[in-house]
């Protein structure tokens, strides 16, 4: 039984695809499913249980024996989101308590982590997993703040380890993913990826207005992210299940920056267009944590194994848009 925290949400709705695919299972979704979009993310499935999340831990004790693995992706994942109580007991005491269930019942778990934790990019986008290399890193905003908080939990665990009365799931990893983008992201509205923003704009033959850049190091639409693909991503959470002694805070990247107009372009030239792009202002309340450059170091990834090329922009935004945008019935 393989356990989806998030799972009717954008990444894991794309695990399970990935899992059922491969005669994984049986599959139990942990999330809140009040969603018309979330409720689509997984109608194609074949689900064993979907769990409401206030019943993570009776569910959990039950099915003890049967659990093979569980992939941590439920969180509050808006980088806007103010509320700290709500961040602190989603994304930091929630980990904190499925971490230590897999530790005591010794259960592999994967979990999100999110480039937002390195802030500005100026302490670099190392993924050294100490606790000392940990602290150099400054996010920007709570959310950032929330998913760093958990990284150092972990760091101290392993550092405590293996002391009297502590104790390690039997494999961990953490992935700090980078703009991850693909199928299913219509529930997160305003915080999805440009490629399902852009898309209607695109289709339509019309314009579609990117941040201006208010960096002179930096042309309008000139911002640069690592775009990963979410099959990417969900590959390398496969080849973590494959590969049980490998343990530690990895990137989810591609280790190439890219351009937001060079994500734009690729949308347009999805539906046969050229681009058509005009520039407004960065919202004042984000201005000031605005993000110019982020790019995945990926040799941590690559010196324990994982080889597999990742998906240029151009074959992951045209696979989402011909494949899934494009269609009747979008979702994955």
């Amino acid at each position: 039984m393989y356990v989806v925290t998030g799972g009717a949400g954008f990444i894991g709705s794309n695990l399970l695809a990935m899992l059922e695919a491969r005669g994984l299972g049986p599959l139990v979704v942990v999330d809140r499913c009040d969603d018309a979009h979330k409720i689509r993310n997984i109608a194609k499935r074949h689900l064993d249980q979907v769990v409401a999340p206030e019943r993570t831990f009776a569910f959990l004790d039950e099915y003890a024996a049967e659990i093979k693995a569980i992939f941590h992706l439920g969180a509050i994942t808006s980088t806007t989101e103010r509320d700290l109580t709500k961040l602190d007991e989603v994304n930091v005491r929630l980990s904190r308590a499925l971490w230590a269930w897999c530790a005591r019942h010794q259960v592999p778990f994967i979990y999100a982590s999110s480039a937002a934790t390195y802030g500005d990019g100026e302490a670099g986008f190392d993924d050294n997993g100490t606790v000392a290399a940990l602290a150099r890193l400054k996010p920007l905003n709570p959310y950032g703040q929330s998913k760093h908080t958990f990284d150092l939990t972990v760091a101290q665990e392993c550092e405590k380890a293996p002391r009297p009365g502590t104790s390690l799931p039997p494999q961990w990893a953490g992935l700090k993913f980078f703009n991850v983008y693909g199928p299913n992201e219509f529930h997160k509205g305003s915080q999805a990826s440009l490629v399902p923003q852009i898309y209607p704009k695109a289709a339509a033959g019309e314009a579609y207005a990117l941040f201006k850049s208010h960096n002179p190091d930096y042309a309008d639409g000139g911002q640069l992210r690592d775009f990963v693909f979410v099959e990417d991503c969900c590959d390398v959470m496969l080849w973590f299940l494959e590969n049980p002694k490998v343990s530690g805070l990895y990137n989810m990247g591609t280790g190439q920056a890219r351009s937001f107009m060079d994500l734009a372009s690729a949308v347009y030239r999805a539906v046969g267009r050229e681009a058509l792009v005009t520039f407004r202002d960065t919202p004042a309340d984000i201005r000031g944590q605005y993000q110019y450059f982020t790019q995945a170091r990926m040799d941590h990834l690559r010196a324990v194994g994982y080889a597999k090329p990742f998906t240029s922009l151009e074959q992951g935004v045209t696979a989402t848009v011909q494949k899934y945008l494009s269609q009747p019935d979008p979702y994955r």
